[in-house]
């Protein structure tokens, strides 16, 4: 381990993130109901431009109308190369009740992005006198916000998340695909005489999570647009739980639970957790750095292992 521990993230689960439009307020409440541990109420992609306005104040009286439980509320604000997100910092600091907790800035292509929006929620937040401070979540969609990520995990002390969106990284990077997550056809292995689907979002996620994990940030994978697939959505989500990650958007109610299962250790896992560190403690007392736990060695590394599955148990339990 480097000198520099990594710092931990912020301590709330983060399994699933449901998405509405704020132009759909009559949605808010079943959002609200629904088993999701982030709400993100969006004002940009789904939003058309008319309709930006209302969708901003829908959204303003929801925060402080809304039973929100103690679920994360966040809202996605519109991309800094748009004419209205100076609109949504301002007029959600200047006028949303304090229930808020996230900004989630879509399109971060450089540190610079996070800085600005950072200057702008800080004068608003003193000027207003705001007790609670905002946090950030941001997400990478672009050829520069992946060859920037590390520097883009480390800009702010208000970042908590990280995710990736697919759909618009794959237009940056030239991709040839319209799939939004998942595997695509034309990526693939031969072998054996049979194709072999792989992931091309693999790479980027790996970048994200080191990153995120650098700089104590949640790495989140982003939305899986066919919401009819449910076999691929729960692949896709477990591919991105291997690699690291926390938790996935759902941007259909039904992805919820899909999400939710994946990303919840099951009992099994904690109860060997659990197993693995009681082993080891024995082990310790015993004057040796390892052991064998059902056939195979387990050590320092092993417990560092255990102790995240156990911890995340914990974390939902008393969420």
């Amino acid at each position: 381990m480097s000198f520099r521990l990594q710092p931990p993230p912020v301590a709330r689960p983060n399994r699933c993130q449901l998405f509405g439009p704020g132009s759909r307020p009559a949605i808010f409440e079943k959002m609200a109901a629904s088993a999701a541990d982030v709400i993100n109420l969006d004002l940009e992609d789904s939003v058309t431009p008319n309709d930006k306005p209302e969708a901003r104040k829908n959204v303003i009286a929801a925060i402080g109308d809304v039973d929100w439980g103690t679920k994360t509320l966040s809202v996605r604000i519109n991309g800094l190369d748009s004419p209205y997100w100076y609109r949504d910092v301002v007029d959600l600091l200047e006028q949303a009740s304090e229930r808020l907790d996230l900004i989630m800035i879509p399109k971060v292509g450089c540190a610079a992005d996070i800085y600005a929006v950072d200057a702008l929620v800080t004068s608003v937040e003193a000027a207003m006198g705001r007790k609670k401070r905002i946090g950030f979540e941001i997400i990478i969609e672009s050829a520069a916000g992946i060859t920037h990520v590390a520097e883009i995990a480390a800009a702010s002390p208000r970042l908590q998340a990280m995710s990736l969106g697919a759909a618009d990284f794959a237009a940056s990077m030239g991709m040839q695909t319209t799939g939004i997550g998942g595997t695509q056809e034309t990526y693939y292995m031969h072998h054996a005489g049979a194709n072999y689907w792989a992931d091309p979002w693999h790479w980027a996620q790996a970048a994200i999570v080191a990153a995120c994990r650098t700089h104590g940030v949640l790495p989140v994978d982003g939305p899986f647009g066919d919401f009819s697939d449910d076999e691929g959505f729960l692949a896709q989500a477990r591919r991105s739980a291997t690699l690291g990650m926390v938790g996935k958007w759902a941007i259909h109610p039904k992805q919820v639970a899909l999400s939710n299962s994946v990303f919840t250790p099951s009992e099994a896992a904690v109860a060997e957790a659990r197993e693995i560190l009681a082993a080891m403690e024995q082990a310790k007392a015993e004057g040796q750095g390892a052991t064998v736990y059902k056939g195979r060695l387990v050590d320092i590394a092993s417990i560092k292992q255990a102790e995240v599955i156990v911890r995340q148990s914990e974390m939902i339990a008393g969420g």
